[in-house]
């Protein structure tokens, strides 16, 4: 398997999911990509399957932030201050999707340990939340407000938020790894009393983290990746052939 190694930089929301899909669409079932990109403007994205309602898409239109639809499942996330990734692996028989899944996230644990020896803590989620209840509650709007297993946290607090799905014989997973503060702001654009807001704020600082905090420094965003290229480069025993990349598909 030959791994591709990109970093596409700052974009709008409709551009880093539809460079996602294109990945896929490429259908090479001889190659792994893993990508990094960020967020400019920032942007809310949706859950392939969430409602557009649950957003106050005019406030979020003031306040200069994109939404967009992404091609895989969860709910509903403020990429700001983060670091995103995104994996593309072909169904070749060598790992189940549960397993991949969970190969990614030690990949992401040990690229954030090797980043910064603050992290050695962090750990993947053992349990699996009851989906069918949470959704009932008005903070299952939000992708952070829950860890589903195998997903990354410190001292049981949520950092990186992943969603996977299998388009023909390919897996894209993606996710965000919290740098700063800014994420909490998403309850601003939810489309409920602001009492609910409230209480669904508080509890999401509980319940979430970001590096910044962590480390109580500035996230090193270049460091970052290549730490996490490291962490990929262990855990999948492979070297990639080339440094980063910088690129746009034609």
């Amino acid at each position: 398997m030959k791994w591709n190694l990109l970093d596409t930089g700052f974009n709008r929301g409709r551009f880093n999911m539809d460079f996602d899909v294109e990945l896929v669409q490429r259908k090479l079932m001889d190659q792994a990509f893993l990508r990094f990109y960020r967020w400019k403007p920032y942007c809310i994205s949706l859950g392939f399957n969430q409602l557009l309602e649950s957003i106050d898409s005019e406030r979020a239109k003031k306040d200069n932030i994109d939404i967009v639809r992404r091609p895989t499942g969860g709910r509903a996330i403020l990429h700001a201050e983060e670091l995103t990734y995104s994996v593309v692996y072909p169904v070749n028989g060598s790992y189940s999707l549960k397993t991949l899944y969970h190969e990614i996230n030690l990949a992401l644990k040990m690229g954030l340990e090797i980043y910064h020896p603050s992290l050695q803590k962090l750990e993947l989620e053992h349990n699996q939340p009851q989906f069918q209840s949470f959704y009932k509650e008005n903070k299952s709007t939000l992708c952070f407000a829950v860890s589903a297993k195998n997903e990354i946290h410190f001292m049981d607090k949520k950092l990186v938020g992943s969603a996977q799905r299998k388009i023909g014989n390919l897996v894209l997973q993606h996710g965000s790894i919290l740098c700063g503060k800014f994420h909490l702001n998403l309850v601003d654009y939810l489309n409920m009393h602001n009492d609910e807001k409230d209480k669904i704020r508080e509890e999401i600082s509980r319940t979430t983290t970001e590096l910044s905090s962590i480390i109580n420094e500035k996230v090193d965003y270049e460091k970052l990746i290549i730490s996490l290229k490291a962490g990929f480069e262990k855990q999948f025993k492979f070297s990639f052939e080339d440094n980063i990349v910088e690129t746009v598909l034609n």
